[in-house]
Order: structure tokens, then C-alpha cells, then sequence
């Protein structure tokens, strides 16, 4: 077999060229290396195999990054199982559906998952591990008990001298084989199970390896900020990372703004893979108030010393994000016109990408010295991307793909698949854009939020949130249809409005300065008729969009 080709060789070859190098740490904790990580991946093969699981039998993992959940992960591929990754923001009916849902034989949960499940609910399971430590927390196989009791003993038995690079031996998949269901949460409320095979994950960590890697060191750093029940974090920052032999840190809490800048500075990561929220955060809280004084405008506006100023402001946003990465790639949504405008003009490095669940993830993408502003990228290596449209470059149609990321279906639910994967392989994603003449991807919002003005125009809400979102006080928002009107509802930046002693009044005097020059600035069919003020965040998905479907 083609070990390009193969995952489990690959994670083989991985583990036994860096024995000895640093894998996984969790920020601020301890510290696993990659023999470590073998050798942590091995147990769990004994207590799978003394407990009767079986290659294809599915395995649940519900919690938050740390290494723990990686080897787990890890050690059910290479033992030949299927695993079902759960996003630890679900809640307990949610999880405790899709463990019922994937027919999962054991349920790996965090510490705080732990305490919000309920396993009377889960009757098929036959048993819930810790994550932290890997004990049992609920056990309804005796073999499981005494596997886990005795494993120790097992192990020492089975490698009486040492573990070493030779004893590292893994299932050996193909391309077609199942290996990942993966829930959605996605904006519509519906969670759908996606049938990843081996094949999609492999051309995702390809992509990555010949790509991407080439600019990185082999054991560089990396900070693990995003969610490794997404695929988007699961893909590009986890496996990718691993692959390419890097020390990830993982945030094993809530990764605040605060917290990732912290990190950033401290492990000075070689790449930075985030969702727009956090990058926007970030420019707005630490850059922008230096940057947007009138002095510096100035300068910058000055033809002759403007290139060695914007020079000096874009080593200082380096900076804040440690200084030491090649690039920035920004997935799960696009990022704001201001923020992007601005960070174009500094020559930053800073790229979009584009994907889905049902890719596993990656759809588009281009290197930063690449991107176009407003894109999201060409098709990666060994996808086809149309837009379904009369004139791709002028008329938004939806971005239809297929190769080798796209899932085999989802898991029990035909009616679902058809409705997204056709006949002849084309994946529908329900997304509009519009694509130039070099193949770069421009995307103008969700077939499902399209609203459709009073006089038959299209209405993107996404674009007008975009602008409203770069206005004063406006944390962010969501352009909903009422009646024959548009109206915006807005969580305002309280932070701010509190640190200016703002009432209630003070803010819907703000927000309707900002309606009227927003409408100014848009087309007479996209106008707002009344900006909401909305007391607290929008709930959101855990790639952070918004869930549209609960304000609509």
C-alpha cells in the first residue's frame, strides 16, 4: 500500500521518527513525547482488544482539547474502530443522542462532561472512560473491568524488557474504509452524522503536508486553539501538526482572547489556525487603538515614508501573536472587511480558507502570497469546485464539489444524503459565491439565510452584519426579515459601553447613528429598519456562528 495513501502507516512512521521529541503538552501542564504517546496508545489497544471491542466498532470521545483526548482519538484509528468525536458544548441530550445515534461501544468523557451525562440514557454502551486518567466511570462488561483493572499487568506481560520503535505496529486501512463519524452542529439546529473515510482525512493531511509544511520546521510549535471535535481544528491544527512531528500545546479551558495571546507569546507557535472571531478580538483590543491614531493614519498616507511605517505596525501584530509563524489561516467563517482590509494594506500574512464537515474539511484555500481580498481560496489538491451559476464571475450560484475530501453519506439517514451528494458525485453545499477567472472563491452567504427583498432582489445578510459589525459600539449581529423589512439585531460591546458609563438610551442613540449611515452606504433594498439591541451574545456553533435559526 502506498503509505501516502494510508493513515495508521503514517501516525506509524510518524511516532518512531520522533521517539524522543516532544508531542503533545497540555498549556501549563505536563508534557508527553511521542514515545509517550505510543506507549499511552498501546494500553488503550489492550484494554480495546481484552474488552471485546472489535475493528469497526464505534468509540465516543465528548471533551475538551487536551493530550489525553489525542491519544484516544489516536488509539482508536490505529486499533481499526471508528470514532465519533462529540463537541463538548453539546448538551447532555445532544450527546447522549448521538452516542445512541453511532451505536458507540465506549464513551471517553472530560471532567466536566462527566457530570452533565447521564448513562441510563445510554443503554448500549458498554462503558464510560475518564479522559484525564482513563479509569472507569461506568462499566457493564466484566471483561472491560478486569482489562482496566489489570492493565498494568497486561502490558508489562505483553513487553516484559521495554516498549520501543518496533513494537509500534497499527491496523493497516484503506481508503474506503469508515473511520470518523462527525456530528455537525451547524446553524440549522439538525446534528447529521458525516461518514469520513480514511481516503478524506488523508487528502486533507496531504494538502496540509505538501502545501503547507514545506514552509514550516519539522518540530516547530504549535498552539491548539480550536475545538478537535471540529474538523476544521481536528484537521489542520491536530493531525496536520502531528504529522508534520510538531510539539502542540493545547488549551485545556475555555481559550479566552487573553489566555490565546498569553499562549502565543509564551510558545511562540510556527502557524495559527483560528476562527475570524478570535483574530478579529485580538486586532481590535490590541492593535487598532495604537494603529488608528491620527498620527499614524498620517504617516501612513505619506507616499514616501508609508511602506517602512506599515513595515514597523506589522511586525508589531506579529508580535501579538508571538512572532514566530509563517502564517495565519482563518477558516469557519470569513473574516471582517475592516480587519482584513487593514491587514492587507501591512502586507500581513494572513490567509482564508473554505470547508465543511462533509470535506473533512477543506474545500479552498491559497497561501497568503496567494490570497486575493474578500477570497477564500482555489480548490485544494484533488477537489473540483463550480459554482452553479450562469455567470460564476457575476451571479452567485452554490459552490458544488467533489474528489477526494467528500464524505461516503450521512450516517443513517439517506433522505439527508441524497438531498446534498448527486449522482454524479457532486457534493452540494448550500453555500453561494461567486468565482474570477483564476478559480479564487468568493463567498456571499448561506442558500438558507438568503433573504428575499420586497421587490424580488437578493438580500446577503452576512454582508450587511459585515459592515454593521465595524461600527461603533457593535459587537456583533444578525440581520433577520420582518414582515417586508430588514431589521439588525445587535449585542452591543457592553465592555466598552460600561467603561463610558453609556445607558440604554446612550446605546440606541449609537445604534441608530450607526442605521443611518449604514443604509447610506448599502443598496435601498438592503436597508435596516430598526437596529435591536440585544442583551447578551448570540448563541453559537463551536466554530462560532451564530445559530441563525433561534432569532429568525
Amino acid at each position: 500500500m502506498n503509505i501516502e495513501n494510508s493513515f495508521n502507516a503514517q501516525i506509524q512512521e510518524c511516532i518512531k521518527k520522533n521517539w524522543d521529541n516532544d508531542a503533545l503538552t497540555d498549556y501549563k501542564g505536563a508534557t508527553l513525547q511521542y514515545h509517550d504517546v505510543a506507549r499511552k496508545i498501546e494500553k488503550l489497544h489492550i484494554l480495546f482488544e481484552n474488552s471485546g471491542i472489535e475493528k469497526g466498532d464505534k468509540i465516543a470521545l465528548c471533551g475538551r482539547n487536551s493530550s489525553c483526548w489525542a491519544v484516544a482519538f489516536l488509539a482508536t484509528l490505529s486499533y481499526g474502530a471508528v470514532v465519533v468525536p462529540i463537541q463538548h458544548e453539546f448538551t447532555a441530550d445532544q450527546i447522549h443522542h448521538i452516542v445512541n445515534h453511532s451505536e458507540a461501544k465506549l464513551l471517553f468523557v472530560g471532567d466536566i462532561v462527566s457530570t452533565t451525562i447521564n448513562a441510563d440514557e445510554m443503554p448500549g454502551l458498554e462503558g464510560i472512560i475518564y479522559i484525564p486518567d482513563y479509569s472507569l466511570i461506568v462499566s457493564r462488561s466484566e471483561k472491560l473491568t478486569y482489562a482496566r483493572e489489570n492493565l498494568n499487568a497486561m502490558f508489562g506481560k505483553k513487553y516484559p524488557k521495554y516498549f520501543h520503535q518496533e513494537h509500534v505496529e497499527y491496523h493497516i486501512d484503506k481508503p474506503e474504509d469508515l473511520a470518523m463519524i462527525n456530528y455537525t452542529s451547524g446553524t440549522t439546529g439538525f446534528s447529521k452524522g458525516v461518514m469520513l473515510p480514511y481516503r478524506a482525512i488523508m487528502g486533507n493531511i496531504n494538502f496540509c503536508m505538501n502545501r503547507l509544511g514545506i514552509y514550516l520546521p519539522d518540530n516547530g510549535n504549535m498552539v491548539c486553539i480550536l475545538p478537535m471535535a471540529h474538523m476544521y481544528g481536528l484537521a489542520v491544527e491536530f493531525l496536520f501538526g502531528f504529522f508534520k512531528g510538531m510539539h502542540l500545546f493545547f488549551l485545556t479551558r475555555l481559550p479566552s482572547p487573553s489566555l490565546i495571546a498569553e499562549a502565543f507569546t509564551t510558545v511562540k507557535p510556527c502557524l495559527i489556525v483560528a476562527v475570524p472571531l478570535i483574530i478579529d478580538k485580538i486586532i481590535r483590543k490590541h492593535v487598532f487603538p495604537i494603529v488608528q491614531t491620527n498620527r499614524v493614519r498620517l504617516l501612513m498616507n505619506m507616499p514616501v515614508i508609508s511602506k517602512v511605517v506599515k513595515q514597523k505596525i506589522c511586525e508589531q501584530v506579529k508580535a501579538a501573536f508571538g512572532g514566530n509563524f509563517y502564517q495565519i489561516i482563518v477558516g469557519g467563517a470569513a473574516l471582517n472587511k475592516e480587519v482584513e482590509a487593514f491587514l492587507h494594506a501591512i502586507d500581513f500574512p494572513i490567509t482564508v480558507g473554505y470547508g465543511t464537515t462533509e470535506c473533512a474539511p477543506l474545500i479552498t484555500y491559497s497561501d497568503y502570497q496567494d490570497c486575493k481580498p474578500m477570497s477564500c481560496g482555489t480548490a485544494v489538491d484533488g477537489m473540483e469546485v463550480r459554482i452553479a451559476s450562469s455567470d460564476p464571475e457575476e451571479i452567485p450560484g452554490e459552490i458544488i464539489t467533489r474528489g477526494d475530501n467528500v464524505m461516503l453519506g450521512y450516517y443513517k439517514n439517506q433522505e439527508a444524503t441524497n438531498a446534498v451528494l448527486d449522482e454524479e458525485g457532486w457534493y452540494h453545499t448550500g453555500d453561494l459565491a461567486t468565482m474570477d477567472e483564476d478559480g479564487h472563491v468568493f463567498i456571499r452567504g448561506r442558500i438558507k439565510n438568503m433573504l428575499l427583498g420586497a421587490n424580488g432582489q437578493n438580500v446577503y445578510p452576512e454582508e450587511i452584519e459585515d459592515k454593521l459589525n465595524s461600527m461603533a459600539m457593535v459587537s456583533e449581529s444578525v440581520v433577520i426579515q420582518h414582515g417586508e423589512k430588514l431589521v439588525a439585531l445587535v449585542y452591543p460591546d457592553m465592555e466598552e459601553a460600561k467603561s463610558m458609563g453609556f445607558t440604554q438610551e446612550d446605546l440606541m442613540s449609537v445604534m441608530e447613528q450607526n442605521r443611518l449611515e449604514l443604509n447610506a452606504s448599502i443598496p435601498h433594498f438592503c436597508k435596516i429598519s430598526e437596529i435591536r439591541l440585544h442583551d447578551k451574545e448570540f448563541a453559537k456553533t463551536p466554530k462560532k456562528s451564530i445559530k441563525r435559526y433561534l432569532y429568525t
